[in-house]
């Protein structure tokens, strides 16, 4: 009988025995990209669970697991998720860095000392201008808030996942090209939502929606906290605070993960209006392929819902 078993697995052609990488990845953004990339021959770990805060995140055993037992860890940033960088240095898995690599957009924080910021036009043109030469150190990590990028890295994971199954290099590649396609349409549908919106400040709880703002040339966001760690001191709340009654903010959004308490504090004898909170992670959303998709368009509503009335 085991005979006759090794003569059938023997007859099986290579391709059939050839096993797709076990990816792991860290935020669900990164986690729906690779799922698309990947496509009917395999699904993605994701690290990140519901509700969690990217920036602050405990590894249960089996997680520290699955990456050690990974063949690649495609992930945004050390920056975003320092926890994950302390994993990675125990496991052998390939790491593939999206922030750091070549091609992606970055920018610093948008908020400039005074917590204001310039606007910026979407320029439709983006998705064919190279990235300027610069160090990415001390850039914001919320990197996946513009869609170019999203569209960059759909290349990037396929040629890793090429890289490490070349029997399945042309899958990986189209289904990259479809994956591309689905954003670009997603963008420009966004883009019309969000154009009447140009010029309705507003702001939020931490400064991680300036990929998101200058892509789609909104006025960029009044924050409490300048960065994802900073505690926003007495001196920057009675700014902000005045600011709010000077009319210089149409809507104020707290943040899932966070209390909207001080917020509303900070609001009180304005005419802000208070937003439905915002999800700049995606972690309150079904994860899966379509999980990148929901997390643009929810972020899109949500302002629209304030802003526009």
């Amino acid at each position: 009988m085991r005979y006759i078993i090794s003569l059938a697995l023997a007859s099986l052609p290579l391709a059939a025995l050839a096993e797709v990488p076990q990816v792991v990845t860290d935020i669900p953004p990164v986690h729906a990209l690779v799922a698309q990339v990947m496509g009917d021959l395999g699904s993605p770990t994701l690290l990140l669970e519901k509700g969690a805060d990217e920036h602050d995140f405990q590894l249960r055993p089996s997680q520290m697991q699955a990456i050690a037992d990974a063949d690649t860890v495609i992930w945004v940033s050390p920056v975003l998720t320092p926890w994950l960088e302390r994993a990675l240095a125990e496991s052998p898995a390939a790491s593939l860095t999206l922030m750091d690599a070549p091609g992606t957009k970055t920018q610093p924080y948008a908020l400039d000392h005074g917590g204001h910021a310039g606007h910026a036009d979407h320029n439709a043109d983006e998705y064919d201008q190279p990235e300027a030469e610069h160090d990415h150190e001390g850039a914001d990590p919320h990197v996946w808030m513009n869609p170019v990028n999203a569209v960059h890295w759909a290349d990037l994971i396929a040629a890793e996942l090429a890289r490490q199954d070349p029997e399945n290099a042309t899958a990986y590649s189209a289904n990259a090209t479809t994956t591309k396609a689905r954003i670009k349409a997603m963008d420009a549908e966004i883009s019309a939502q969000l154009t009447p919106l140009q010029g309705k400040a507003f702001v939020s709880f931490h400064a991680a929606y300036g990929y998101f703002t200058k892509h789609y040339g909104l006025a960029q966001a009044g924050s409490l906290a300048l960065g994802d760690a900073s505690v926003p001191g007495a001196a920057r709340l009675t700014t902000l605070q005045a600011e709010m009654q000077a009319g210089n903010y149409t809507c104020a959004f707290p943040e899932i993960q966070h209390d909207p308490a001080l917020l509303e504090q900070v609001m009180a004898g304005s005419s802000v209006k208070l937003g439905a909170a915002l999800d700049p992670v995606g972690s309150s959303l079904d994860f899966g392929p379509d999980a990148y998709d929901a997390l643009m368009r929810k972020l899109a509503n949500t302002l629209t819902d304030c802003l526009q009335n």
